[in-house]
């Protein structure tokens, strides 16, 4: 049951980290709503690279964010934390690969495969946090901004590739609690099994022991046949 928990753990943690990077790779992280408007007459839609418009005709243009140092604060720091989310993730991918107990890879020792295991489930969960983080403060400003009244820019909704994001994120931290906690329970039952004493049978003193022994019918004859001669018989 073990071994299919850290393969169940290992498939989660690796199915959010695909979708953390389709998330990234994203277009819609905010779209341009329509709330107010009387005539739309565009769609501006963005995420944390580029930014697009398209209007009623599906005609649309996109166009790179100029300069890096011109760009918000958090749009740079979503920028950090979500490479490092995904950089944390193919680590912990890796070492799962090689810490896996139904794997052969490197020939390691059940006890260093273990660690390796917990170490990939703990990066998982890192990456899921990460990308959580990052999620949850661009979330926080699209509806800071838009339920400002006195905001004077376009007012943004939430993307689809948020809540892309956050699922992905939910999966990491999963698959990465499936591997950490399942390795920690076999080393405590591997632990628990290795300071066993093995079982020894009482030692019974040889006087006991052939007190025990029933005597044999050669030895009865033998003293009954004794019994019944005379030592001049023997003469």
């Amino acid at each position: 049951m073990s071994v299919a928990v850290e393969i169940f753990g290992f498939f989660i943690a690796a199915l959010g980290l695909l979708m953390l990077g389709v998330t990234l790779t994203h277009s819609s992280w905010r779209v341009s709503t329509v709330h107010g408007n009387v005539i739309t007459t565009s769609t501006i839609f963005e995420n944390l690279w580029y930014s697009c418009a398209t209007d009623s005709l599906g005609v649309y243009n996109c166009w790179e964010f100029p300069s890096m140092l011109a760009l918000s604060g958090y749009i740079q720091a979503c920028r950090a934390l979500m490479i490092t989310a995904i950089f944390l993730g193919f680590l912990g991918l890796f070492l799962g690969m090689v810490g896996l107990r139904c794997t052969n890879i490197g020939g390691l020792e059940p006890s260093r495969k273990t660690k390796l295991a917990a170490t990939a489930g703990a990066l998982n969960i890192l990456a899921g946090v990460c990308g959580i983080v990052t999620i949850s403060w661009y979330a926080f400003n699209i509806t800071r901004d838009f339920f400002d009244p006195l905001y004077p820019g376009t007012k943004y909704e939430l993307g689809p590739a948020l809540y892309l994001g956050w699922s992905a994120s939910l999966l990491a931290i999963l698959g990465g609690i499936c591997l950490f906690s399942n390795c920690c329970r076999s080393r405590n039952q591997d632990h628990g099994a290795s300071i066993r004493l093995p079982y020894k049978a009482p030692a019974m003193p040889a006087k006991s022991l052939a007190a025990r022994l029933p005597t044999s019918a050669s030895d009865e004859e033998g003293d009954s046949s004794f019994g019944k001669y005379g030592k001049n018989a023997y003469v």
